[in-house]
């Protein structure tokens, strides 16, 4: 709460200065996203790109996904780029968001102890994963944020038929946090979470802490990218917006997406071609 704090203060010191700014001819828009986006370090490689080649600079704003639909639906974003589909349609289908564009992909992992006493490495299935830590009470680290990671995580425990927070089980503590904090929380405590790959990738506090469980096909993470609807919010950066979600879309834009690489190893991977 307090990261997402500081960051609508932010937001609100920009929105404040836009004014005098576009007066002096720069141009800029604001990108609601996630926490995982940038802790990955993405923004970092992408952005100044965009901006060398348009002139436009972007101005994040990194929360949980829930959050960033949330600033974008009050029309303080001008861009939003999150990964749960199913708020992504829906932030559409309301008339917040002019039109999902498939962007990119990684994928979740199942992190924990190298001890590993929930007994959880030799499972390829992440719910039957989570089942094992549930019955263990072994630590689990959940970011309980309303984020992309967190709906997805509730979502596993729903298929494992487990609602671990409504029984008040000390083995399973929310951050509240993005998912770096979130992380080290976990490093802390050794215990079990559940982490985008580029977030784990780029974390440099990994302690005793590694890679249990990956590849089931329900850990597939999707990125989408949306214009909020200056129909709606007259005051969005249309035209700066559109720029860049078009920017990210070209060939140019997911060949960056595709070499942006953590330790030699790709992170994230195109999908705009899903479109046509």
């Amino acid at each position: 709460m307090k990261y997402f704090l500081l960051s609508v203060l932010t937001l609100m010191g920009w929105l404040s200065a836009g004014d005098t700014q576009a007066e002096n001819g720069s141009r800029f828009l604001v990108l609601a996203s996630t926490t995982s986006t940038e802790n990955s370090g993405l923004f970092d490689y992408l952005l100044p790109r965009f901006t060398d080649a348009t002139g436009i600079q972007v101005r994040v704003v990194a929360v949980g996904t829930g959050q960033a639909i949330r600033l974008a639906g009050n029309g303080d974003a001008d861009v939003l780029l999150v990964h749960h589909r199913p708020s992504e349609d829906a932030f559409v289908a309301e008339g917040l968001g002019v039109q999902r564009h498939p962007l990119m992909h990684n994928d979740f992992v199942l992190v924990g102890p190298d001890d590993d006493p929930a007994a959880v490495s030799s499972d390829s299935d992440v719910v039957q994963a989570l089942a094992k830590i549930a019955r263990s009470q072994s630590v689990f680290a959940s970011r309980g944020d309303d984020s992309g990671t967190h709906k997805k995580e509730l979502s596993l425990w729903a298929e494992a038929a487990i609602d671990p927070s409504s029984v008040g089980a000390e083995w399973y503590r929310e951050t509240g946090a993005g998912m770096g904090a979130t992380l080290n929380t976990a490093a802390a405590m050794n215990a079990y979470v559940l982490s985008d790959r580029a977030t784990w990738a780029s974390f440099g506090n990994k302690g005793r802490l590694k890679v249990l469980v990956e590849g089931d096909a329900r850990l597939q993470n999707p990125y989408g990218v949306i214009l909020v609807n200056p129909k709606r919010f007259p005051l969005v950066h249309a035209s700066e917006g559109q720029a860049f979600i078009d920017w990210l879309l070209s060939p140019a834009g997911q060949a960056l997406i595709a070499a942006y690489r953590i330790d030699g190893a790709a992170v994230f991977f195109p999908d705009a071609a899903a479109e046509h």
